[in-house]
């Protein structure tokens, strides 16, 4: 079997704390990545060279390149197309309930939720499918459901330099439902609030109630 070691996969390359800042040429080739996924199946207990798992390396190679793919771009650059027949729009801008599916950095669980996404216009006014894009690029990393919140916010903030932005995510996490405590139906709520939202806690209450109502 031509099973691998963690070791063996990071042999020479350097430690870095962001998988994004590793170069591509440091990356492990297709071949080193499934071979990693047979020795999961062997620590697992079962074979991967059984006919029902022979092609599950190839599948979960794959997988990683979707599930992983916000290593490959600059969520920012979603931001830099602008309406400007929207200047004089300066009221709350509010998304709500972008899905999105991420993955826990420290058992590789999925983390899956909604984002709620709000800015206060100041002259930029960017297309709704931005923010979702937004979103998806920075939850297709490893990540935590903080940082994940804080990043979707704070670039949203240097990109259109708004006059407040908004972000609330609301998750469940694999690493709790599915081992640990095992509890189901339990969901983690994270917030980032800049600008005016830091510093009007009635915008903040509106906003928390639109989010809830259906409106």
């Amino acid at each position: 079997m031509d099973l691998v070691t963690a070791n063996e996969l990071t042999e020479n390359k350097p430690h870095t704390e962001n998988l994004g800042d590793l170069a591509a040429s440091d990356r492990p080739s297709r071949a080193a990545i499934e071979a990693a996924v047979r020795t999961l199946i062997a620590a697992a207990g079962d074979n991967p060279y059984r006919e029902g798992l022979i092609e599950t390396p190839a599948r979960v190679a794959r997988a990683y390149e979707e599930w992983f793919s916000g290593y490959q771009i600059d969520p920012a650059q979603h931001l830099l197309r602008v309406f400007d027949e929207s200047n004089d729009y300066e009221d709350t801008v509010l998304l709500k309930a972008i899905p999105f599916t991420s993955t826990c950095e420290h058992h590789m669980a999925p983390i899956i939720g909604h984002a709620h996404v709000a800015y206060r216009p100041s002259g930029k006014v960017v297309g709704i499918s931005k923010l979702s894009r937004l979103v998806d690029g920075f939850a297709r990393r490893l990540q935590l459901q903080e940082r994940l919140t804080q990043q979707i916010a704070q670039t949203l903030n240097d990109i259109l330099e708004p006059r407040g932005v908004a972000v609330v995510l609301e998750a469940s996490h694999g690493c709790m439902t599915s081992r640990g405590v095992n509890q189901r139906g339990v969901a983690m709520v994270t917030k980032a609030w800049l600008g005016d939202f830091a510093d009007d806690a009635e915008l903040r209450r509106e906003l928390l109630m639109s989010i809830a109502s259906g409106c």
